[in-house]
């Protein structure tokens, strides 16, 4: 049972940079008037520090979430998981509504092409896999660790994988992994480009600053860019500032029983 205290109790659903900058947020508050928990899925295993407590592992579904909303009293729930864990969204969605706990999410703002920018925008990673041959043979691959196996079967393609954790199989054959985490310069985009001959680079649009996007722009490299699943209906905002406000609006201002 939790403890029972004054403080509206705020489940973030994090994992992006947005998350953890929103726990800072609320835990550094005047009079620390939120009580937070963010919850991560557990993929990465050296997650940044987060303020606040953190709970590490799935939920179990819908089922699972809506009985962990009711046995930790949640206030009010804050979306901020990664633009394409659609299923997580969408539990989140359903047991929100179940409970009629306030929900928001909170998403960067996806990519907008340039001038100069040679982008293909697909539908997923399969669509990704089946156009590349046409583009390139000296691949960038920026979709995380999980999306790989969708390129196993691509031939006649070396790969450079960029991702935090170690890639699992399948996987293609011609593949260089490099253990990395941004935030990246542009000065190290460009570098890379050049001393692994990338022609092509595939990423997904998970917003935010994307200096490889500037480095393909200036060196005239195609990118295939997968986009965003559509999210359920609910309440969004793109900003860290916006969901602290959405929540002095949507708590209530008085002490819970």
């Amino acid at each position: 049972m939790p403890e029972v205290t004054g403080r509206p109790r705020v489940l973030i659903l994090g994992g992006t940079s947005e998350g953890r900058r929103l726990a800072a947020a609320l835990a550094s508050a005047a009079g620390t008037p939120y009580s937070v928990i963010s919850s991560l899925a557990g993929r990465t295993s050296k997650p940044l520090e987060i303020a606040g407590d953190v709970r590490i592992g799935g939920f179990g579904g819908t089922r699972g979430l809506v009985d962990y909303l009711t046995a930790e009293r949640i206030d009010a729930v804050v979306d901020a998981t990664h633009p394409f864990a659609a299923t997580m969204t969408r539990h989140a969605v359903d047991a929100a509504a179940q409970t009629r706990t306030p929900l928001l999410v909170l998403r960067r703002p996806g990519w907008v092409e340039e001038g100069g920018d040679d982008w293909r925008r697909v539908r997923d990673l399969t669509e990704a896999a089946a156009l590349l041959p046409r583009l390139g043979d000296r691949v960038l691959l920026t979709t995380g660790r999980q999306g790989i196996a969708d390129f196993a079967r691509v031939e006649g393609a070396w790969f450079l994988s960029r991702s935090v954790e170690k890639p699992v199989p399948p996987m293609p054959r011609g593949l260089e992994t490099v253990l990395d985490r941004g935030p990246f310069t542009l000065d190290g985009e460009r570098r890379l480009f050049r001393e692994r001959a990338i022609n092509v680079l595939v990423t997904k649009d998970s917003g935010g600053p994307a200096p490889k996007l500037a480095a393909a722009r200036e060196l005239r490299i195609p990118v295939i860019v997968v986009d965003r699943p559509p999210i359920p209906p609910a309440p969004a905002v793109t900003t860290v500032e916006e969901a602290v406000e959405w929540l002095k609006t949507a708590l209530p201002k008085v002490a819970r029983r």
